[in-house]
């Protein structure tokens, strides 16, 4: 059926993606000959040590970097809006002038469909109590939840999070793990750097980078 066709659907396909950062002394390989799928419908996690090449391979899916070598392939509903891709970033880029609220409407407001209600997404992520005020009054846990509150607003065609749980305890662990299958089971692709073993256990896939190198764990 067209219903479960969209579930199918490769959303990225990385084929043999290499890129080197060239310094004054040396070249220092980031990623290496990397080849990867990500599906409508489907939860990857991205493991590795840090330096191991994570962030470079999110850039070059997201198109913030562009690789020396290979090929990265979208499927065409991927355009550069909110509703074709969302990012929750390490640094989580809320705007400091914007209250959480205004944040996490941000999509919606720059003309993309809400597709999640705003009030249940803080709800579930217990930001209710915080829509009003500005992101640095918030602690840390809170602000990088209200990260992923936004890249879920529009139910993204792509959906990448670096270490989305990097300052949560662990029953908002499991809050943002639950959001994240969750966007998967509603039909986007989602990629996740992690470390969380709970959010590994979520991962249909889960892929490990080393030395720039991907493997496939499972």
């Amino acid at each position: 059926s067209a219903a479960s066709d969209v579930y199918k659907r490769q959303v990225v396909e990385l084929v043999d993606v290499s890129r080197t950062y060239r310094s004054r002394a040396e070249d220092v390989p980031a990623v290496v000959a990397a080849s990867l799928e990500l599906h409508a419908g489907s939860l990857t996690a991205l493991v590795g040590p840090s330096g191991s090449g994570k962030s470079t391979l999110i850039n070059l899916i997201v198109g913030w970097e562009m690789p020396d070598e290979g090929e990265v392939r979208t499927h065409p509903d991927v355009g550069d809006d909110w509703d074709s891709v969302a990012v929750v970033p390490q640094g989580l880029g809320m705007l400091a002038e914007l209250t959480i609220a205004e944040n996490i409407r941000l999509p919606a407001v720059l003309g993309n469909s809400a597709a999640l209600d705003i009030d249940e997404l803080c709800e579930s992520l217990g930001l209710t109590h915080l829509r009003d005020q500005l992101p640095e009054a918030v602690s840390l846990g809170e602000h990088q939840r209200a990260a992923v509150a936004r890249a879920l607003l529009a139910q993204p065609t792509l959906l990448i999070a670096d270490e989305p749980t990097a300052h949560q305890d662990e029953e908002n662990t499991l809050l943002v793990s639950e959001l994240m299958r969750g966007a998967a089971a509603a039909g986007s692709a989602v990629l996740i750097a992690t470390h969380d073993a709970r959010v590994l256990a979520a991962a249909d896939v889960v892929v490990e980078i080393l030395d720039g190198r991907l493997s496939t764990r499972r």
